[in-house]
């Protein structure tokens, strides 16, 4: 998937300190993203992320530098979930927005799900602001649904259908 600023492909080797930079050592990212935190580029194991098929890297088009990750997740039926995350440093700058976008393009034309939903942390506006930019709508509310970094996290979701 190609955009005016960006590339959406699959995760390679050649990742791995972006990866780790961006989104696994990023605790901007992990207090809005649910991924494991990562200490030091030495003790990340990236092997389990190049074997996931639903994992995509976001990539800037001028320099393939990897900013951050987007994926979807089969749910029963037609539909499926995405999740994104963006390195902190590449925040407030559209690439979510235009990432979401085009990925929401792929479930539909490519994967065929009549339905695509997304989720975000209560207090998470950006999130919120990003989904409703790509003109997907509330669909409901979830309390205490994941525990994540030691508490019970409220989840909202979004819709948007084919």
């Amino acid at each position: 998937m190609i955009t005016e600023r960006l590339e959406i492909n699959r995760v390679t080797p050649n990742d791995k300190e972006d990866y780790f930079i961006n989104i696994s050592n990023d605790k901007q990212v992990l207090k809005t993203f649910v991924c494991k935190y990562a200490e030091s580029l030495d003790d990340f194991d990236f092997e389990p992320y190049l074997k996931m098929d639903n994992l995509f890297a976001i990539r800037l088009r001028e320099s393939d530098k990897l900013i951050g990750i987007i994926l979807y997740f089969a749910e029963e039926g037609n539909s499926c979930e995405i999740g994104y995350g963006i390195g902190s440093e590449y925040w407030n700058n559209g690439y979510a927005t235009e990432a979401v976008n085009a990925f929401i393009g792929y479930c539909f034309s490519t994967l065929n799900f009549q339905k695509v939903y997304a989720s975000f942390f209560t207090g998470n506006d950006a999130s919120k602001k990003v989904m409703e930019k790509c003109g997907m709508r509330y669909d409901h509310f979830a309390e205490k649904e994941l525990e994540y970094l030691g508490e019970e996290r409220d989840l909202t979701y979004f819709v948007i259908e084919r």
